[in-house]
């Protein structure tokens, strides 16, 4: 038989490289990847985050009080506030204290009391209350907005690490499959006699190797998918490996304008449109507080009644004829005294026992008289007797008050001077970001084409190391070496795709705006 006859079979049995690659697939070396049940866009995780975040709905929650600010603020400025009181009480019997030690025993009663206020106060504070509280809405509102910007690029950057941790599961199933034919032609050369039997164990690791690799892979892109979920604020509708992410990510040249962009960012970036809007407040604010030495203006007005019953019968009608005795005594006395004046004075009218209501020598009160004191008693609690009406105005110029509003002032003053040199210092900051991410992207972009360059090279490499090992002047140590070379050029060939859309979501959220 030929020398050449049994590299000849071997060539038979042995398919093409890539012949090969493909019944490796179809011989399913790994176990296939679980059919998606949900699939979800980028779109679709954005507005899922914008609706479920943690972070971004306790800043958008801050809009509500916002709003109610600047209405309460007018509210003060123009709308007096208008207080209703109603009380209820009960006073027992006991010893009421005058002055000098005097006491007298005062009768239990109910009494009840109604009121209403109308008050209305005017201060430079009320007066600039609408503008100061406007300018604390808009930077709640900028507030919201820089949040909103900085939560999609967020998720962005995420679903783009989930979606490149995908492509390096595909890279590592990929080895997997190349090992496979590495371990099917060692075994083939072997049976020949072409090949140790080291070889074959030689492979074997190799593709072992490569399938733990896998299995790294496939871990990482199930936990990026799972902070991609935490991100957006859900759970995961389905088990993460049953979730596949459908957008896909174009590489195209960036034809940006740096100046463009910085112009752009000076306008539209939301940290530096939320520290501009902090910075009107605390000019507002300033204002406001040295208002202060002004004079201020109030007005009040009230309104009120009273209803009072005493609880012992008994002790009111003894009271009330006592008091009627008095009067009696009193009205008597002083008709002595007309009557024995020089000239003589007229009588006071109504000094008899019938007048007063009291009758058996004044040691009674007269039926009528009786059930009219019960009558007027029985008022609670709603019988009410009006109070007088009240109304007042009153100016007020603050002379010297120590020195609070000095402090005030010094302190409003400072603050807004923090931040104007905030905003200048987010200018800064922002120039420098987009400077910074422009040039990353330039970078990225190219180093794409070179790695694409260096994979190409790779994969020439293994096909020349695979066909030197087919025909016999190869050795596997060198078809090995070629396999890691394509597994590191693949993999160095996402990072880098990633790493460039990575690169130009951070440019993006620089900016404040969409590039793409």
């Amino acid at each position: 038989m030929p020398r050449w006859t049994p590299l000849l079979l071997f060539s038979l049995v042995l398919p093409s490289p890539g012949f090969a690659q493909d019944t490796t697939a179809a011989r399913q070396v790994l176990p296939p990847r679980p059919s998606p049940l949900v699939t979800m866009s980028l779109q679709e995780s954005l507005d899922e985050a914008r609706g479920h975040s943690p972070a971004y709905r306790q800043i958008a929650n801050d809009a509500g009080p916002a709003k109610w600010a600047v209405r309460n603020a007018w509210s003060s400025l123009v709308l007096p506030q208008w207080d209703v009181s109603g009380t209820m009480s009960y006073t027992g019997v006991g010893e009421s204290q005058f002055g000098g030690g005097l006491t007298n025993r005062s009768p239990s009663f109910l009494t009840s009391r109604y009121g209403m206020t109308l008050s209305w106060g005017l201060t430079g504070r009320t007066v600039l209350g609408p503008s100061v509280e406007k300018a604390n809405a808009r930077a709640v509102d900028a507030d919201i907005a820089n949040a909103e910007v900085t939560l999609l690029g967020d998720v962005t950057d995420q679903y783009l690490v989930a979606l490149q941790a995908t492509a390096q599961v595909d890279v590592a199933r990929q080895q997997v499959e190349r090992n496979q034919i590495f371990l099917d032609l060692a075994q083939a050369r072997f049976r020949l006699g072409q090949a140790t039997l080291l070889d074959v164990r030689q492979a074997e690791a190799t593709k072992a190797q490569s399938q733990s690799q896998w299995l790294v892979a496939v871990q990482a892109e199930n936990t990026a998918k799972l902070e991609l979920f935490r991100r957006m604020g859900i759970t995961p509708p389905v088990e993460v490996q049953r979730v596949a992410l459908t957008d896909p990510f174009a590489v195209t040249e960036p034809n940006f304008d740096l100046e463009l962009l910085v112009g752009q960012a000076s306008r539209e970036n939301p940290t530096l449109n939320a520290t501009r809007a902090r910075e009107d407040a605390a000019r507002w604010n300033l204002r406001a507080v040295k208002t202060d030495y002004l004079p201020s203006i109030s007005a009040s007005a009230s309104w009120g009644g009273f209803a009072q019953e005493f609880t012992n019968k008994d002790l009111l009608l003894a009271a009330s004829l006592d008091e009627l005795q008095r009067d009696l005594t009193s009205c008597q006395r002083q008709n002595a005294i007309n009557a024995g004046a020089s000239p003589v004075l007229p009588p006071v009218s109504g000094c008899t026992e019938a007048d007063k209501g009291l009758m058996n020598n004044a040691t009674e009160l007269t039926p009528a008289t009786r059930d009219a004191i019960l009558e007027g008693n029985n008022v609670f609690p709603f019988d009410f007797t009006s109070s007088p009406f009240f109304a007042q105005v009153r100016v007020s110029l603050p002379l010297f008050t120590g020195f609070g509003r000095t402090l005030a002032t010094s302190r409003a003053a400072a603050a807004r001077e923090d931040a104007e040199e905030t905003v200048r210092a987010t200018e800064l900051q922002v120039r420098a970001q987009v400077t910074q991410r422009y040039l990353e992207v330039q970078t990225a972009y190219q180093a794409i084409g070179i790695e694409d360059a260096s994979r190409a090279a790779a994969r020439e490499q293994l096909r020349l190391a695979q066909d030197r090992y087919r025909l016999g002047s190869g050795n596997a140590t060198e078809l090995t070496d070629a396999q890691t070379a394509v597994t590191l050029a693949e993999v160095n060939y996402v990072n880098a795709v990633y790493a460039y859309h990575r690169a130009l979501t951070a440019l993006e959220v620089a900016v404040g705006r969409p590039l793409r």
